[in-house]
This record gives C-alpha cells, sequence and structure tokens, in this order.
C-alpha cells in the first residue's frame, strides 16, 4: 500500500508538472523504476500512466486549443501519431541493459532541455516560420523522441511552438497537452500490445495525473514560475545524478 500511495503522489505531482511547466517525468520513471520496475517497463508505464493526465490538461485548456484551425490541428495530430509510432517501437526492441546506459544521458538532456527552456524559445521566436510550411520536418522527430523517452517533451514542444510563430502561452499549453495526448495513445496501444505496461502501478499513477492534469491550468495562472522552474530543475539534476550514480555502481 505504501507503494502505491507513493506512486500516486508522484502521478499527481508529475501530473501537475506537466500542466505547468513539463517535467512530470522527472518523478514519474524514477519512482517506478525506485519500486523495483525494469527501466523499460518503468518507461513505458509512466507513458501510459501521463496519458489521462494529459487528456484532463488539454480538457481545461480546451478553449484555448479550439482557438487553432481545425485543419492545423488534424494535421499536427496525424504526425504526432505517426512519430510516437516509431519511438514506441524502438523502445520495444531496447534491452533494459541498453535502456539503462541511456536513461542518465536521457534525464541529464531533458533537464538541460527544461533549464534552458525560455532561452530556447526565445531563440525559436527569433526564427519563427509558418506551422504548416515548416511543420512535419520538426515535430516528427520531436514525436518520435516522445515516443521512445517522453522526458522534457513539453518544453520540446513548447520550443517547436515558438519556431511555428505561436505566441499565446495558454494556447501553447493546451496544445502541447493535446499533442502529448496524442501521442500517449498510440505509445499506451503498442507498450500494451508488447506487454510492457505494469498495469496496478500505472492505473494507481494515472489516478494521481488525473488530479494533477486538472489542477495544472489553475495553477499555470497563479504559480510564481521562476520558483517553479527552479524546483523542477533541481529535481531533474537530481534524479540524472542518482541514475549515474546507478549506472556506474551496477544498481
Amino acid at each position: 500500500m505504501s507503494e502505491l500511495l507513493i506512486l500516486f503522489c508522484a502521478g499527481l505531482i508529475g501530473g501537475i508538472m506537466n500542466a505547468v511547466a513539463g517535467g512530470g517525468t522527472f518523478i514519474t520513471f524514477p519512482a517506478l523504476v525506485f519500486t523495483g520496475i525494469p527501466p523499460v517497463a518503468a518507461n513505458a508505464t509512466a507513458t501510459v500512466a501521463a496519458l489521462p493526465g494529459y487528456l484532463a490538461a488539454a480538457i481545461s485548456f480546451r478553449r484555448d486549443i479550439l482557438l487553432i484551425e481545425r485543419h492545423q490541428l488534424k494535421r499536427l495530430t496525424g504526425w504526432t501519431i505517426v512519430g510516437s509510432a516509431i519511438g514506441s517501437v524502438l523502445l520495444l526492441v531496447s534491452s533494459n541493459a541498453a535502456f539503462s546506459l541511456l536513461v542518465p544521458f536521457l534525464l541529464l538532456a531533458a533537464t538541460l532541455i527544461f533549464l534552458k527552456g525560455a532561452a530556447i524559445r526565445a531563440f525559436a521566436a527569433k526564427h519563427a516560420r509558418d506551422v504548416t510550411a515548416f511543420g512535419l520536418g520538426t515535430l516528427l522527430p520531436v514525436a518520435i523522441y516522445g515516443g521512445y523517452f517522453n522526458g522534457g517533451l513539453g518544453i520540446i514542444l513548447l520550443a517547436l511552438f515558438s519556431l511555428w510563430g505561436l505566441t499565446d502561452l495558454n494556447q501553447m499549453n493546451g496544445l502541447k497537452c493535446w499533442l502529448s495526448f496524442a501521442l500517449s495513445v498510440i505509445s499506451f496501444a503498442i507498450f500494451a500490445i508488447g506487454g510492457k505496461v505494469i498495469w496496478i502501478p500505472a492505473a494507481m499513477m494515472a489516478l494521481g495525473t488525473i488530479a494533477g492534469g486538472l489542477l495544472g491550468a489553475p495553477v499555470s495562472r497563479r504559480i510564481p514560475m521562476p520558483q517553479l522552474r527552479a524546483l523542477i530543475a533541481a529535481i531533474g539534476f537530481g534524479m540524472t545524478a542518482i541514475f549515474f550514480w546507478r549506472l556506474f555502481n551496477g544498481g
């Protein structure tokens, strides 16, 4: 019961983080690993557990999402699904040993992306392109990455939207949550077929992500973002250090 409570709380915190600023994987993935779930299955389970939280957050941002032209939203959703399928299959064919070797580097990269997210978005905004002309070449590799690991996906998506010329942060957050949901649906199907989802931990963590996702939109309008981002970055670096320690000590 204590492990299930830990997973629920990890899902709650991760759901809020994903809805507000991203970085929920820094909490959910390590929580699953530390309860004894193998790394590949933990990554798959964390992705599945995040799914309802993404949906809840997208519902909270639904008015902002509906401001996006429908044909563009359908197009972006379709390419996200294709990329997610590719990345999810790549995870299925990865061994636990190979993925464990990559995990600390993936966490470090995701943390650095998160920490520099504002600078990345500012740079992207200066080089903004039209979404209809530039979407596929940038969205597909991001979706492949999200299907494989998912860590830092929200930050990368926000930077990508800035590159496309979007400026409304609530609309960008809504689109981020919707595309993350679409990505996770495909990952869910592939991971379930591949037998990589640990269902009871996934269900408990998913309950937490739902609550966190619903809380995310109101929190995003009230919480001081600099303090929140500093805390999330500290968590990311801390988890990175722990996984490097595990890697070099055979943990």
